[in-house]
C-alpha cells in the first residue's frame, strides 16, 4: 500500500547516518538508500565504516542524496539517523540537525530517553528487531527502520525505493526479496 506523498517535501536532500553493530545490515540499508538516489537521478554518496571485528563490532555508513553536487561523503550534521543500538544513538543522536529525524530500534537501545537530542528532532523509537522476529522477518530490523525513515522523509519515490531494494538483493538470494519488501512496508505502515 503506497502512502500519499507530500509533493512540497518530495525527495528532499538527505544526509543520513545509519549505525549499529556489524551483522545488523546497516551497510545494506544504506546501500538500498543510495541506490534509490541513483535510480532517481540524484547525486549520491555512500561511505561505509566498520570496526575490525566486522560482526559484533561497530558499523555505520553515511548516505547523502542531493540534487546538487556533494562536496564530501562525510556527514557531520545528519538530517536523519537510523540507530540500531544504544551506542549508535548515543554517538550520532546529538549530532543531528535541529528538526532532523531519528529512527531507533529500542530492542538494543533501551535508554533512548537518556540521550539529549537537538531541538525539534522527531524521534521514532520502537522495537524493530522484536517486530521483525514476531513477523517471521528475522534479521530485517534494518529494512523496517528504513521503511519508517521513508514514511517520515520520503527521500525517494516509493516505487524507486522498491526498485532499489530489488536491485540490492543479489539473484542468488532472490528468495529474500519478498521478506525484504514485506519488512519495508511494515516500517512504512508504522
Amino acid at each position: 500500500m503506497a502512502m500519499p506523498q507530500d509533493t512540497s517535501m518530495k525527495n528532499p536532500e538527505m544526509l543520513c547516518v545509519l549505525s549499529g553493530f556489524g551483522g545488523q545490515g546497516v551497510l545494506f540499508a544504506g546501500k538500498v538508500m543510495a541506490n534509490a538516489g541513483l535510480l532517481d537521478g540524484r547525486h549520491v554518496s555512500w561511505m561505509p565504516s566498520y570496526g575490525p571485528e566486522m560482526r559484533g563490532g561497530t558499523a555505520n555508513c553515511n548516505v547523502s542524496l542531493s540534487d546538487d553536487a556533494i562536496g564530501s561523503p562525510f556527514i557531520t550534521r545528519p538530517t536523519a539517523l537510523i540507530a540500531l543500538n544504544q551506542p549508535s544513538i548515543e554517538k550520532f543522536g546529538p549530532t543531528l540537525e535541529n528538526g532532523g529525524v531519528a529512527v531507533v530500534d529500542t530492542t538494543l537501545a533501551m535508554n533512548v530517553e537518556e540521550v539529549e537530542l537537538p531541538e525539534g528532532v522527531k524521534l521514532f523509537a520502537f522495537k524493530a528487531t522484536q517486530m521483525a522476529e514476531d513477523e517471521g522477518l528475522k534479521g530485517l530490523a534494518n529494512i523496517i527502520c528504513l521503511g519508517k525513515l521513508w514514511a517520515e522523509t520520503q527521500f525517494a519515490d516509493l516505487d524507486v525505493l522498491e526498485a532499489a531494494l530489488k536491485k540490492c538483493v543479489p539473484p542468488k538470494h532472490a528468495n529474500l526479496l519478498e521478506p525484504n519488501l514485506k519488512a519495508l512496508h511494515l516500517g512504512i505502515e508504522l
